[in-house]
């Protein structure tokens, strides 16, 4: 992802070091993944190469995120705080964020965790493709043989996995015309579930289809409908 990086950092309010926060969040499940630092050298870095680089104030120099590890951070999107001095950076990373090998640096709960502590289903939703992702680069299985039914499901290509749509898809017309509503549910989970990784297989991510639906928010569905010609 390319960008004006002194036009960003222009509109950017740096601390008496030259820097500002980082923060950075999964882009699709939006997980906080870590928190660093960038000065301007850093930002035009992150511009030109579309992987997210800080500068490092123990080292004091720039540090892509994965130059050594291949755990990069794919930039996906940058915004801004209120007052401008602080960065949140979306982004998709290639395999584990923390240097101890987990997803994110934030691992460590200080208080009891609750039932709620995964933030809204829209996170949930995200998380499970990105799970999905994952699966799709081969990190990762779902039994004791090492296998993954994501990855059989995409190694069998397009029609299987159409096919699989059109099928959990007549479950939840079932389920909808009497079943409980719980079954609803499942039913429709598998087939979010099973569209998810349809996407996945055109490389297609969550985010895009968030952005459908921020371009649709706000009007009306008769008139987007006609709109489309």
């Amino acid at each position: 992802m390319s960008f004006d990086a002194d036009a960003v950092w222009s509109s950017l309010k740096s601390d008496e070091r030259g820097l500002v926060v980082a923060v950075v969040q999964h882009a699709h499940s939006g997980k906080v993944l870590m928190v660093g630092y960038m000065n301007r050298d850093a930002l035009a870095a992150t511009a030109h190469s579309g992987h997210v680089t800080f500068f490092s104030r123990s080292r004091q120099s720039l540090w892509e995120k994965g130059e050594t590890s291949g755990n990069t951070l794919d930039l996906v999107e940058l915004r801004t705080d209120c007052d401008r001095d602080a960065l949140l950076v979306q982004a998709l990373p290639q395999g584990p964020t923390c240097h101890t090998g987990t997803t994110s640096c934030f691992f460590a709960p200080l208080l009891p965790q609750t039932e709620t502590d995964d933030g809204p289903a829209g996170n949930m939703l995200g998380r499970v493709f990105e799970t999905i992702l994952d699966r799709k680069a081969g990190r990762g299985s779902t039994n004791a043989q090492g296998k993954s039914y994501v990855r059989s499901l995409l190694d069998k290509g397009v029609e299987k996995i159409a096919s699989k749509i059109t099928e959990e898809a007549g479950e939840l017309i079932e389920a909808l015309r009497g079943e409980t509503p719980d079954r609803v549910a499942s039913e429709a989970a598998d087939l979010v579930f099973h569209a998810m990784v349809g996407l996945a297989s055109r490389d297609v991510s969550w985010s895009d289809v968030a952005a459908e639906f921020a371009r649709r928010f706000g009007v009306s569905g008769i008139d987007e409908k006609a709109a489309r010609g």
